[in-house]
């Protein structure tokens, strides 16, 4: 019984861990122009042996940015890969790779290519891959609010082993992307040490052009507290809902997490 329970919550946390394959590439963006370059890649190892009971996960997470001298060029790379096995089975088998290219054409206009492979062992659709060419408008920049707009053209290519299947689809892609952050000690005399609260959300919606029935809806909302000058307290909420699976059925998830981060 005590062991079903573990695997059980296992399951229910990995599951989770899976939704996080459905990336939500606008939060993974440097908002900054100050920054031109930033590499971030996290590796972990775990083993536990309960009684005979083995669980065993590895998880790598890969995120880097770099914008060209006169910013007009922008290259995201993101990545990473979840394996979870316990008593002899897998939990979590998922991995994601997205590249993305974003050319500053006007102040308000810039132009996005994007190619991105994904497998996920436990959804429907078990392997996607993708190809988009759009463009992303800048409705609202202002110094602590942005608010954008994006379209794109989206080809991919699914698979799903479950149910012998493969689609090639055409989707339109569109994002409305919201951050803000709010000073909570507008009047400190270092401004270095000013602490704000950051804002973000994001929907995209995702439909096939020749079938409006048929779509996706994914959605991100973060706030990210300071509690002192390098500690944050961090709520987030992601949703993700298909329409039409592979089984003929409709599919969502939905989580909401809560942690701390350390900023230095």
């Amino acid at each position: 019984m005590r062991k079903d329970i573990i695997l059980g919550s296992l399951l229910m946390l990995f599951s989770m861990s899976s939704f996080s394959q459905l990336v939500n590439i606008e939060s993974q963006r440097i908002q900054s122009d100050s920054i031109r370059f930033v590499f971030s890649n996290h590796l972990s190892f775990s083993y536990y042996n309960t009684n005979g009971s083995e669980v065993f996960q590895i998880s790598d997470g890969l995120s880097t940015q770099l914008k060209s001298k006169d910013l007009k060029k922008i290259y995201l790379l993101l990545g990473n890969y979840s394996y979870v096995r316990a008593s002899e089975q897998n939990f979590n088998n998922t991995w994601f790779l997205h590249f993305r290219f974003n050319y500053k054409i006007t102040d308000l206009w810039r132009f996005e290519t994007f190619v991105q492979s994904q497998y996920n062992e436990f959804l429907d659709i078990n392997s996607r891959n993708l190809f988009g060419i759009g463009a992303r408008l800048k409705l609202v920049s202002k110094e602590h609010v942005n608010l954008y707009f994006g379209n794109a053209y989206m080809y991919e290519y699914e698979k799903s082993m479950s149910f012998e299947t493969h689609a090639n689809n055409h989707r339109n892609s569109s994002y409305l992307s919201f951050n803000a952050k709010i000073p909570m000690n507008p009047d400190a005399i270092d401004k270095r040490k000013v602490r704000n609260i950051f804002f973000l959300n994001t929907i995209y919606y995702q439909p096939l052009y020749e079938d409006f029935s048929n779509y996706i809806i994914s959605e991100l909302f973060r706030v990210e507290v300071p509690m002192t000058q390098h500690l944050s307290m961090t709520t987030q909420f992601t949703y993700y809902y298909d329409s039409l699976t592979p089984s003929g059925n409709k599919q969502y998830v939905s989580n909401m997490s809560f942690g701390f981060g350390l900023n230095f």
